[in-house]
């Protein structure tokens, strides 16, 4: 009840008018236990100042919208009101203090204390504690209301106590003129500035326009550069494995030009008392029986190369006698034509042919050398260094030991084979050193062991094995 006269009762006594709906309470004149005391500066019941007549008797003033339960409708002598009764219809409630049961009485506190929770958002009735906190947090709302008031009041003070410059009539219409020739030209201004944001607006139109072309012309030309890039670098590896296959075809060129092709293709050694070409020994001795396939096949290596060398100084060197290499079966021919087999077997004491054949062939080999000696004197070399044979060849000696083979010691026939192999080596370092061939390499001179180029033709082979 006192937050209800504190909120809700507090506004209805505050307005211009009253209204008449109330509850009227019998008179108790002794408070009972359980009705909390009246707290500071709240009233449960309306001060007679307020209505301009005093009320003896107590009542609850209802707001607007609880009043409207209550059909209220004043007596001839304004003092009552009606009451539900208990059976439910209504009862005209006199203002004596017995004139209705217990039973409504509580009935009517509580819906007034309903009313009261409703309005303030408080539960009612309150306690002596909240109603102590509600009362001490309201007397501090006050305070501040009554503080914002004051200093309200002092800026009025202080606003109405400034003193005031008033323009005059004619004052007021130049001023008012003036702003007037502003506002004109701020319009003219603000015109302007339209048009300009106009032409602004047209040309970042356009630049937007010339911009996006130029995104799509930067686009195209990274997407052009790209694929150039791509094309570079696949032409880049391709120019450098082309390079890197020309240095190594070079260097194979320079290999091959390096290799001497007649000594890799007929290499000329020796092998104990025998002289061999491409590892095909030449001659025979009573211990060690050569078969006669094995001298076929040297004496055709044997021909083969010295017919290239004569063939490549055609018509310079005149061939008289010209060799026919067939492989293991070569043959010779004299100056009148005749041929004779360079191919055994033979019987010792029946080898006129073959021991012609051999004849011939040293005669050969004999006219290339002259021939040889004959182009180093055209080339002015001196006469010591001019190239000569390491074993003299007479007819059908090699230094003195007979080539035929009829009745000839089969140990001065092999030895006689192998200084023709020792001669017929030089004459392949000669033409290797006087063509197109490049010289000799280093493990190719060792393997001959000879001496140096410039005394290869002064001097004779000091190689024990090629003597006697």
């Amino acid at each position: 009840m006192q937050g209800s006269s504190m909120h809700g009762a507090g506004s209805v006594i505050g307005s211009s008018r009253m209204e008449h709906s109330y509850v009227v309470l019998p008179k108790q004149r002794n408070q009972g236990p359980g009705i909390p005391p009246r707290g500071r500066g709240v009233s449960a019941q309306p001060d007679a100042s307020q209505f301009g007549k005093a009320m003896e008797e107590s009542f609850v003033v209802l707001p607007p919208p609880a009043a409207s339960v209550y059909k209220c409708e004043p007596t001839s002598d304004g003092a009552g009101t009606n009451v539900p009764s208990p059976d439910g219809g209504p009862q005209n409630a006199p203002t004596q203090p017995n004139n209705s049961g217990f039973h409504s009485t509580i009935t009517v506190l509580k819906r007034a204390f309903d009313i009261a929770s409703t309005q303030t958002q408080i539960e009612q009735p309150l306690c002596l504690e909240c109603m102590r906190v509600l009362s001490d947090k309201l007397d501090k709302e006050v305070e501040d209301v009554n503080r914002d008031i004051q200093a309200y009041e002092a800026c009025l003070q202080r606003l109405e106590g400034e003193a005031r410059n008033v323009l005059s009539e004619a004052d007021f219409l130049k001023e008012k003129l003036k702003i007037e020739e502003e506002e004109r030209k701020l319009e003219a201004a603000i015109e302007e500035t339209e048009k300009q944001c106009a032409v602004v607006t047209a040309e970042l139109k356009e630049l937007e326009l010339k911009s996006s072309r130029f995104k799509e012309l930067e686009e195209r030309y990274w997407q052009e550069f790209n694929n150039f890039q791509f094309q570079l670098i696949s032409h880049q590896e391709e120019r450098d494995a082309i390079l890197a296959k020309t240095e190594v075809s070079q260097a194979h060129l320079e290999l091959l030009k390096k290799t001497n092709v007649l000594n890799d293709a007929f290499p000329i050694w020796y092998d104990g008392e025998f002289g061999t070409i491409n590892n095909f020994r030449l001659g025979r001795l009573p211990k060690i029986p050569v078969e006669w396939d094995e001298i076929n096949a040297a004496w055709g290596q044997a021909c083969l190369l010295l017919h290239t060398m004569a063939q490549h100084f055609r018509p310079k060197f005149q061939y008289r006698i010209k060799i026919l290499p067939m492989g293991s079966y070569p043959r010779i021919m004299d100056t009148n034509n005749n041929t004779y087999e360079l191919f055994g077997p033979v019987n010792l004491f029946w080898s006129t042919r073959y021991d012609k054949a051999m004849t011939l062939f040293l005669t050969c080999l004999k006219e290339f050398a002259d021939f040889a000696n004959s182009k180093d004197r055209e080339n002015n070399i001196r006469p010591d260094k001019c190239f000569k044979l390491p074993y003299k060849i007479d007819n059908d000696k090699v230094e003195s030991y007979s080539i035929t083979q009829s009745f000839n010691k089969q140990e001065n026939w092999t030895k006689a084979l192998k200084y023709t192999l020792c001669n017929l080596k030089w004459v392949l370092y000669w033409f290797v050193g006087n063509t197109n061939f490049q010289p000799l390499s280093a493990t190719v001179s060792s393997q001959a062991e000879v001496p140096a180029a410039g005394s290869l033709y002064s001097k004779q082979p000091t190689n024990p094995k090629f003597q006697s």
